[in-house]
């Protein structure tokens, strides 16, 4: 990796992640907002449910109006990392629990739609024929980093929910302003135009079908989980009578999806986009089953657990996307992607609204149990799209 390339590849993936820091930022303040004062019900799930609304609306938006294709991408992504900044900004001057709260973590989502989707693009444009798994393993590494990091904040203590916060729209505003700094790769081209009226032709197309399906198992544990492992993780430790800090637990388990996702991608390079999926489906499924029977005991066995599923969970992420794009239809990418990208999103609206209910009635292992569904179908899915399989 030439030294040019390695430099402005660093630069697209810091910017990534500190922008990225606002995804999680509501979901670590709510327990804390909880604390301050009383919630309405579904409040919590919803400070990451408007989140992903948003950013399924700024998706399809960006797509149909050619944004990244209008725009120079480095300077769309800063005015979404500015926008999104000061959309979570704006929560610090509402009362807890105020409705307004939901609506500008909607707005932060749309910002969102023009800075992970964007920046996967800027990213692309520096790949080469031999390492398009491990550049596009990095980009969702970032994601899972700054996912990750409003937790690590939390875990430090002294701050409040209202420096987490803060913290990440400082954080966004840092990233607005290195992102400027990247270059075009030399692979930088216009992406194929979204066309709406062919979005059918994703379920038409075998390839593209099966990899959706795969994508969707994976979307409906993904989130579902990234949402509600603290909230795990503090009842587990407490029912075995531990003081362990769960928010540093919880940045622990999602930032091992960050080594997961570079692993990913070199595997993907190696054995193939459609195995590395079904492994990774596999092993996260595992874990999802495996949650219930080990809530309450020894912190550190369930740490282990969870590193593993968080490095499992997010390792596949980025191959679903390029084997859509590999068996699209000749000019149609930009619409098969969107539109998978979107149908993602929109799953794990249900899937992270579904875990406090189920939990409250089942356990906790109830409520994962309902997760490891979507990594079994996307391996019945993915199965179908190794080589020598009709």
């Amino acid at each position: 990796m030439g030294q040019g390339k390695a430099a402005n590849l660093a630069l697209i993936v810091l910017a990534q992640v500190l922008a990225l820091s606002l995804w999680f930022s509501g979901t670590a303040a709510g327990p804390p907002m909880a604390r301050e004062a009383t919630l309405a019900p579904g409040f919590l799930a919803w400070l990451t449910g408007a989140v992903q609304l948003g950013f399924v609306l700024g998706t399809l938006g960006a797509a149909a109006l050619a944004l990244p294709d209008r725009v120079d991408p480095r300077r769309l992504i800063a005015a979404a990392a500015l926008f999104g900044a000061a959309a979570n900004a704006l929560i610090l001057l509402l009362p807890v629990g105020h409705p307004g709260v939901l609506w500008l973590r909607g707005a932060t989502g749309l910002a969102l739609a023009c800075v992970y989707p964007v920046g996967m693009k800027l990213a692309a444009g520096w790949a080469g024929p031999r390492d398009a798994g491990i550049v596009v393993g990095l980009l969702v590494g970032g994601l899972t980093l700054g996912s990750a990091s409003p937790h690590l904040i939390n875990a430090l203590g002294g701050l409040g929910w209202r420096g987490v916060v803060a913290a990440a729209s400082v954080a966004a505003l840092l990233g607005a302003g290195l992102i400027l700094c990247a270059r075009l790769g030399p692979g930088h081209r216009a992406a194929p135009p979204f066309r709406p009226g062919l979005a059918l032709r994703l379920f038409q197309n075998r390839g593209t079908r099966l990899a959706t399906l795969g994508y969707l198992g994976h979307m409906w544990e993904l989130y579902a989980m990234w949402a509600w492992i603290g909230a795990y993780l503090a009842a587990s430790f407490a029912a075995a009578g531990s003081t362990a800090n769960a928010a540093a637990a919880t940045f622990a388990v999602m930032a091992a999806g960050t080594l997961g996702c570079i692993g990913g991608g070199l595997l993907a390079d190696r054995i193939g986009k459609a195995r590395l999926t079904i492994w990774a489906m596999a092993i996260s499924g595992a874990c999802c089953l495996l949650a219930g029977p080990l809530f309450g005991a020894a912190p550190g066995v369930v740490m282990l657990l969870c590193l593993i599923w968080g490095a499992a969970a997010v390792a596949d992420s980025a191959q679903f996307s390029a084997s859509v794009a590999e068996a699209a239809d000749p000019g149609l990418a930009g619409t098969m992607l969107t539109v998978q990208t979107s149908l993602g999103f929109a799953l794990t609206l249900p899937a992270i609204h579904l875990m406090p209910w189920l939990a409250e009635r089942f356990g906790w292992g109830g409520a994962f149990a309902a997760l490891a569904i979507g990594p079994a179908l996307g391996c019945l899915a993915m199965v179908r799209l190794l080589p020598g399989r009709a």
